[in-house]
Parts: C-alpha cells; structure tokens; sequence
C-alpha cells in the first residue's frame, strides 16, 4: 500500500514538472522578503502563477533574468495553484522596448491578465504576443498605435470577446460596403448613424485579415494605412468592449500614458 502511494506521489510530481517552457513575465509582486510572486504567460500553458524563492536577494540568478517584455525558458513544478519556479534563462531575441514602447508593452501585459483565465493554453496568441513585443522592441516609427490595434483585435478574437465582422450580430445579416456600423460592447456589431463607426468595407477588411495566414502583420498594415479618424473610431470601440470585459472604465497603463501625454 505504502509502495503504491509512492509511486503515485511520483507519477502527480512527474505531471506538474515542466521544462524549457516559453514564456514571458506579465506582472510580478513581493512575496516575503526574499521571494516574488510571478504571473507567466506561457506558449503551451497559458497563463499561470509562480513562487520565484530568493528572486529578490541581490546574489540570485533570476533577478536580472525576471524582467517583463523579455523572451524567457522556464522550468516549474508543483501541483498548487502557484507552482515553484525552478530556473529561467533568457531566451534572446530582442532587448527591452524604451519610451512610449514600453509602457504600450505594460499595457499588454495588463490586458492579458485581465482577460486570460489561468491554466488556459492560447498558443497562437502566445506567438502574436511574442512577435507584438519585437516589433514594439525594434522600435519602428509610428507602428506603435497601429500595433496596438491589431493586438486588441487578435486578443478579443482568441478570447472569444470579438463578434463576425461579417455580419450585423442580432440579425446575422451581411454588412453592406459602404453603410456604416458601430461596434458596441453589448450588442456587437450594428448600423449606426452617428458615434464612432467605420463603414462595412472596413470591417470585412479586418475579418478577412484576422482570417489570414499573417494576421498581425496584415492587422498592422491596414490600421497604419487607414485615415486618422478612421484609427481614432477603431480605437475608442475596442477600447469600449475592452473595458468592458475587463470589468473596469479604464486601464491603468492606459492612465499613465494619457497622463504622461498631458505633461
């Protein structure tokens, strides 16, 4: 009897260990004087919490590794709801995003928190979110708006938060070219004659993008393409229907970056 808890005290042990995962830090917090709580977001487990023991002592090995927006390789274990990380190296790649690239990082982070349940596996998020952080680190000029935009449209899609684009939500009818239609939280997609809006064509564009074998790259394209005011009425909707899945009237990240701007 002894023999057999044994074995499957080790087969629970050998399942909660995990090796060389990709991953990213989203958020992090102390956790007694020495230690940090992390939140990952990982390419094969989605979102998850973890025990970084001694992170915070000047002679750890993981304090200069444990940095937001850095690709990193992570091995864990444990069966708890926060599992103890065991090492992470930095997996190279890209170097940190500065200035107005790096809070617009912070404010993905804080978008995947909100909105990713733990223990939840998005891969394909995981690589749109991998390959958002390099193009926000490579530091191109005016994609950072655009970029945005088309991570928000891929987020809410994987989430199941984004409607068909196709169609006007309560009556499943197609949406014509050249009529305009609003994109509410409550209600999805409908006509609409005044508030921020974008016409049936422009809509259709994005679906077909999402749909596409490149979905960021051609998200980015077509939102750095459009007029200002067409970018300005994307931008307040999604930010609407984010807002409210997340529960909140707005983002912190968001705060800083609009108070950072007045200033």
């Amino acid at each position: 009897m002894k023999r057999g808890c044994a074995a499957l005290a080790t087969s629970r042990s050998s399942v909660f260990r995990v090796l060389d995962e990709p991953g990213f830090v989203i958020h992090h917090y102390d956790w007694s004087e020495s230690s940090r709580i992390l939140e990952v977001f990982t390419r094969h487990r989605g979102r998850g919490a973890l025990v970084a023991k001694g992170a915070k002592r000047p002679t750890s090995n993981l304090r200069p590794v444990l940095l937001p927006l850095q690709p990193l390789l992570l091995c864990y274990g444990g069966d708890g709801e926060i599992r103890t990380l065991k090492s992470a190296e930095w997996a190279g790649g890209h170097v940190m995003p500065s200035g107005d690239a790096l809070l617009s990082g912070y404010y993905v982070n804080e978008l995947l928190l909100r909105l990713l349940a733990r223990d939840d596996p998005h891969a394909a998020l995981f690589d749109m979110y991998r390959q958002t952080i390099q193009i926000l680190a490579s530091g191109l000029d005016n994609t950072t708006a655009p970029l945005l935009r088309a991570f928000e449209l891929l987020l809410l899609k994987d989430t199941g938060f984004l409607p068909d684009l196709t169609l006007q939500t309560m009556t499943l009818q197609t949406l014509q070219a050249d009529k305009a239609y609003g994109l509410v939280a409550e209600g999805g997609l409908r006509a609409m004659t005044d508030g921020p809006r974008l016409r049936g064509m422009q809509w259709l564009q994005l679906q077909t993008a999402i749909d596409g074998a490149e979905p960021l790259t051609d998200l980015l394209r077509i939102c750095a393409e459009w007029p200002s005011e067409d970018r300005a009425a994307l931008q307040t909707q999604l930010r609407q229907l984010l807002h409210y899945h997340c529960g909140v009237n707005s983002l912190r990240t968001r705060q800083v970056m609009m108070d950072l701007q007045a200033l």
